[in-house]
């Protein structure tokens, strides 16, 4: 079990839902603080952004991927699209605090040292690795250094990179490790998530799993939860309408909504995993199951037969499995046909 602020994450636990809030303010801190109240109004337990130094983060050479270069200009380079998405150092303050008062845990995922220290000064509960940064060993070492619980998406990796990243944070001092199964693809397609990877991942490492769902509709997240999924983290926005790389891949507030009753609404379902007759099923029980009855007027002192004998609903008299028990008794008084047998009308 992990203990992230209030919330505590593990087997047989609700799990913790995060809003994917990423760079879908599009720069704007006000933006953001309109996705926090969304998330709070979804019933959301966490919002995540995406902290990061353009400057450090990209060449201005560098290409974009196909999904970024259908929801932005093509004259747009990569760095100038994420320098327009970056958000100033302080408003990170400004946005956990704001978190803060509406009840919700703020986190965010660095992509740098700088953006580390920038969120460890404001005191973040929890870092978030993402999955492009699961092979920048040193950016891995010095979060661990902050010795607080980490999120690690695995989304393009290996097994043989996953052993690597967790090794590395595990001799940087942490042990709380939240591993995130993902299909880093915007959106993802549903024929290429294979979510049995999440049983996969808890059997290789033995600690808690998680998804991130990059698809369109909240189908895949609602079935991870159902694969025991212990954190479900779902990409959302304002608009898909507005201008920006994620906005397309994400939900709007309706849906995000939606995602969370559903995840609670199946965790109600699951349950320990322990067979037993609900308070429901009680009743049903003795209205549809059989008992043994009379098949006929049964006078006292006749000896019970198998022709004697009949199957037949409700179940509040003696089980069938019972039949062969009551076959040679005697009848120690009248019983009527269609009278449900028991134990006191028999020697």
């Amino acid at each position: 079990m992990i203990q992230i602020d209030q919330k505590k994450i593990g087997d047989n636990l609700p799990c913790l839902i995060i809003a994917e809030a990423g760079v879908n303010h599009n720069g704007d801190i006000e933006i953001a603080e309109q996705l926090i109240d969304a998330a709070v109004e979804a019933g959301a337990d966490a919002i995540k952004f995406q902290t990061f130094n353009a400057d450090l983060l990209v060449t201005p050479g560098a290409e974009k991927a196909r999904y970024q270069k259908k929801s932005s200009s093509v004259s747009e380079s990569q760095y100038q699209m994420i320098k327009r998405l970056e958000l100033p150092s302080h408003a990170f303050k400004k946005l956990s605090d704001y978190a803060k008062k509406k009840g919700i845990i703020f986190f965010s995922s660095p992509f740098d040292m700088q953006s580390v220290d920038i969120l460890e000064r404001i005191e973040v509960p929890l870092f978030k690795i993402p999955s492009g940064e699961i092979t920048n060993l040193p950016l891995l070492t010095y979060i661990a250094k902050k010795g607080k619980p980490i999120i690690l998406s695995t989304g393009m990796a290996t097994f043989e990179e996953i052993d690597e990243a967790i090794e590395t944070i595990k001799k940087g001092g942490v042990d709380d490790i939240i591993l995130l199964y993902c299909v880093t693809n915007y959106p993802a397609k549903m024929e290429s998530l294979d979510l049995t990877i999440i049983s996969s991942l808890r059997e290789r490492y033995h600690l808690p799993i998680g998804f991130s769902d990059h698809t369109r509709g909240i189908v895949a997240a609602i079935a991870a939860r159902t694969l025991n999924a212990c954190v479900i983290e779902k990409h959302f926005t304002l608009n898909r309408k507005m201008s920006g790389p994620d906005h397309q891949a994400s939900i709007n507030p309706k849906g995000l909504k939606k995602v969370v009753m559903a995840i609670r609404e199946v965790e109600s379902a699951l349950g320990n995993g322990i067979k037993k007759i609900s308070r429901e099923e009680c009743e049903i029980k003795a209205i549809t199951r059989k008992s043994l009855v009379a098949a006929m007027d049964i006078p006292a002192g006749s000896i019970i037969t198998d022709t004697m004998i009949d199957l037949k609903r409700p179940g509040s008299g003696l089980e069938p499995k019972n039949k062969d028990k009551i076959i040679g008794r005697m009848a120690n008084k009248p019983i009527k046909k269609n009278e449900l047998f028991d134990w006191d009308m028999m020697e």
